[in-house]
């Protein structure tokens, strides 16, 4: 079975390799990414299928000779180095077979949104901000800011961001849900600890194709930045509203006003809101489908309380992980260390997502 499922995907590889030499296709750059994306997704899995049938054909040169007086003993250490080897090699193979997130590789548009706590939450997004930013370093990813409201003690009520960068929905996804910390507030005259809670959205950008938008349907209004901002941001009605179906409860308003071109503005705008309208109905397949869904690891909803940053023990705690493998060291992460938390969410995933494989496949 597992032969079975690798050798069409060798044969998709080979078609793939051929279609990226094809001159057609060097001249579709759409088609040309795709093709690109694809081929990367699938190349370590080559390269394992390679050692592993390379594996296969020395566990058959050594059973040649286990009835050959003088190579027999060599013969069977290698037979027996071959097999585990191969006993390893397919338990990679199976997690490469493991479904991949399509959206992977995406670009990320990031909403950052105070909840309860009042000024203490604004300061907190901003905190989570600095540490997705730290986060980025070296990584390949950058982080621009489209939109925010600051609070008056210097924080964020509200703040849309892109992400922008191979792998961009991967390093993110796992942040979305409301994040709460427990500490003691700057303006906190008695030292009492407050709890206080941020939402945090992913969305992963989507191409124009993918989302049906209808542009009669929305409503472009422009207007003077507020805040602060270069030379030309607050002098120009550069600042744009985009707002889809207004005024019936599918509203949704995107604004974007940090860059000085409206032009540019009205382009990210509708990319936003391209990624919202597709997030949006993700969800609504979500809630048809949850019954049936058997996951543990967590949905990544934004109601869920995925996160607590607690202060006072020095730690951060992910409600979607148990054991000890659920507790991180809050100094750490806060300077952008989230690396063992997404492999601990990954790892929780994948062993769900084996065990469903293993249930399927006896049922």
């Amino acid at each position: 079975m597992l032969s079975g499922r690798i050798e069409e995907l060798a044969r998709e590889y080979a078609a793939i390799e051929r279609g990226l030499g094809d001159p057609g296709v060097l001249a579709n750059p759409s088609e040309y990414t795709r093709l690109t994306r694809r081929h990367r997704e699938l190349t370590p899995l080559m390269t394992l299928w390679s050692e592993y049938t390379g594996r296969q054909q020395e566990a058959e040169e050594a059973r040649r000779f286990l009835n050959d007086p003088e190579m027999a003993e060599l013969a069977r250490l290698e037979l027996e180095a071959a097999q585990a080897r191969l006993a390893e090699l397919e338990g990679e193979l199976e997690v490469l077979l493991l479904p991949r997130d399509p959206f992977d590789d995406h670009d990320v548009i990031l909403e950052l949104r105070a909840g309860a706590g009042g000024d203490e939450a604004g300061l907190f997004a901003a905190d989570l901000l600095r540490m997705y930013a730290r986060s980025f370093e070296g990584r390949g990813l950058k982080l621009s800011v489209a939109d925010a409201s600051e609070s008056d003690l210097g924080g964020y009520s509200r703040l849309v961001a892109e992400v922008l960068g191979e792998g961009a929905y991967k390093a993110m996804k796992w942040e979305k849900g409301v994040h709460r910390v427990q500490r003691i507030p700057a303006t906190e005259t008695q030292g009492r600890i407050h709890t206080s809670t941020v939402t945090v959205a992913v969305l992963p950008q989507v191409e124009q194709e993918d989302v049906a938008l209808d542009l009669s349907e929305v409503r472009i209004d422009v207007f003077r930045a507020q805040g602060a901002g270069g030379q030309g941001v607050n002098t120009t009605d550069s600042a744009v509203r985009a707002t889809y179906r207004a005024g019936t409860p599918d509203e949704i308003m995107v604004v974007c006003q940090d860059g000085r071109s409206q032009i540019k503005n009205k382009e990210k705008a509708l990319q936003i809101l391209r990624a919202r309208l597709a997030e949006r109905q993700r969800e609504e397949r979500v809630v048809s489908e949850r019954e049936a869904r058997s996951s543990q690891v967590g949905s990544g909803d934004r109601s869920e309380k995925i996160r607590t940053y607690n202060y006072a023990q020095n730690r951060v705690t992910d409600h979607r992980l148990t054991g000890d493998d659920k507790n991180f060291d809050l100094g750490t992460v806060m300077e952008g260390g989230l690396a063992p938390i997404t492999l601990a969410l990954e790892r929780a995933e994948r062993e769900v997502q084996l065990a469903e494989m293993t249930e399927h496949a006896t049922a």
